[in-house]
Parts: C-alpha cells; structure tokens; sequence
C-alpha cells in the first residue's frame, strides 16, 4: 500500500529507514567506543515501544530498520522484537558477533534478514586489544559468521574500523578472510569519528582509498551517499567516510532512536531529539513529523535548491 504521506525535511531528504538503538549496554569496551551512557535496562524501550515506533514509521513509507546497540544481542527479547515488525522491505543488525553464533537461528527465523558485525581484527591478540575481549574470543565472533552464512543472514556486513598504528594493517587478512566466503561477506573499512579522545587513532582515509583503487579489479558507485565499492581479487570492500562528507549528508534518508525511545535526527547532533517517554501508539506519528522538521545536514556546503 502506497502511504498518503511521507517524512520529508525541509532540505527535500525523505525518511525511508529507522536506525533503532535497542540497549545500551555492552559485553565488550572497544578503545575508541564513545560510552554514550550506562544506561539500566529498565531504562531501555519496551518490545512494544519499539514496535510502535516502528509501525507509525511504516505508514510513511519508512520499510527499513537496522537494530543496533550498544550490544543488541544482551537483549534476550530481541526476537520478540523482531516478531512483533511489520512487514518490511529490508530488518538488519549490528552486533559484535559474540553471541551471535547461538542466536542466529532464532533471529533468522523471528524475520531478521541480514546482520552486519563489527570485527577490527580477525588477528587475535590484535582483536583483544581494541575490544577488551578475553583472548580467544574473536574466534566466537568468526564462529558467528560463519553461523550466520549457514542460515541466510546475508550478505554479511563485516564493519571494521580503521585504527591508526593498530589494525590498518590487517586490511589485507581481513580482504582475505571475505575472499574465502565468496560473495556472502562484504568488508565496510570505518572512518573513525573525530572523538577528542580517540583522534590519535584516525587514519588517512584518502590514500586507504587510493590504494584500493590502484588494486581493484572493478570500481562501482552506490547510489546512496555516493560511495564506491572496490572488488579487489574476487574479495568486495567499501570506505565508509561520514566525517566532512557533504554528500553523506545530502543523502541522508536516516532517522535514528535511542535506546530510551529519544528521536534523534543526526548521529551528530544530541540537543534536538525529540522525546517519546509517556507517549502512547496514536501520539507517535505526530512526534515522528516532529522530529523530522528538526533535520538539518551537519555537513553542508550546498544550497537546499541542490539537495532536493
């Protein structure tokens, strides 16, 4: 069914997807993760919140949602979420893959589609010392992989985020590691936010770019945010560059909640969300036109002639 409206900004960029925090909290402290709060669980949406948030975002148009954390796989309720969805173009996840090797059935069957894992390193110390994790424990996350592979949850996104002096030269083993999956991984190298305490860490995502670029076999463009993607020996890897990218930002189709049901309109951006606590079902529509007024590209040196 066609929707009579839409979520549309004033810069002409229309909502089609939902980025959904569903906890805060974490099995894992990765040196450059931002701890955005300790939050409790009880402080965290209800199943039923965040289905209602989704559904009244369905009924203008939005048809994906991507779940994240934190950890969301902490959440032993997580399939009931899934559940509880309605129907949908596209439901994705970002986990560390710690737990996912004994989930994935389950989340595969309650109407996950794909998953995408944040994996720095399949090097063990290596992975150890960016995640904090006990040693042993990056081969839980490979066994997650492949268990995810075995049910359908496809393509595996892996999301690995370049640290300067750390793992920005396990690119190789990493493009190694998808090459051997053929087709069912697809490696995301991260640009890391410009956090002051982890800025030590960036690394120069244009010359990553331009080495990639002088091995590729095949260099296609995505239609959202611009972005290229590499095939490299039979193995696919995209850069992600949120940090001073105009376009990512013109493109932007993206509404994102936090896990105590706060609309946010910009990952950027924490002195406009738009607060759902109390609301009920029929008032959620109203607070999501709300919200979306409230959008405005963090990154723009383009008129609103050109980004509609």
């Amino acid at each position: 069914m066609t929707p009579e409206k839409h979520l549309t900004d004033s810069y002409g960029r229309t909502i089609k997807s939902l980025r959904i925090s569903i906890t805060d909290r974490c099995n894992l402290n990765c040196i450059y993760c931002h701890n955005e709060g300790n939050m409790k669980a009880a402080d965290e949406m209800s199943a039923k919140k965040i289905s209602d948030i989704i559904k009244a975002a369905s009924l203008y148009g939005v048809d994906r949602v991507k779940f994240s954390g934190g950890e969301p796989l902490v959440r032993r309720d997580f399939e009931d979420i899934l559940k509880r969805l309605p129907p949908l173009k596209d439901v994705s996840a970002t986990t560390n893959g710690i737990l996912l090797e004994e989930r994935a059935q389950s989340l595969k069957e309650a109407g996950l589609d794909r998953i995408n894992v944040s994996l720095d390193s399949v090097d063990d110390k290596n992975y150890s010392l960016i995640t904090a994790a006990n040693p042993g424990d990056v081969y839980k996350v490979l066994k997650g992989i492949e268990e995810a592979i075995e049910v359908g949850l496809t393509p595996v996104k892996l999301n690995m985020v370049m640290l300067k002096g750390i793992n920005e030269d396990k690119i190789d083993q990493m493009l190694e590691f998808v090459r051997k999956h053929k087709g069912n991984i697809i490696l995301q190298l991260i640009q890391l936010m410009d956090f002051q305490d982890v800025v030590k860490y960036q690394v120069d995502v244009q010359e990553i770019e331009k080495q990639l670029e002088e091995r590729a076999d095949e260099i296609h463009v995505r239609k959202m945010h611009r972005r290229k993607k590499y095939i490299i020996d039979g193995a696919e890897v995209e850069v992600v560059r949120p940090i001073d990218n105009t376009e990512f930002c013109a493109n932007c189709n993206r509404l994102r909640v936090t896990a105590d049901g706060k609309l946010k309109p910009c990952l950027l951006v924490n002195d406009n969300l738009v607060d759902t606590k109390g609301a009920n079902s029929e008032d959620i529509p109203r607070l999501l036109e709300e919200v979306v007024e409230k959008r405005v590209p963090f990154f723009r040196e383009i008129s609103r002639s050109t980004n509609r």
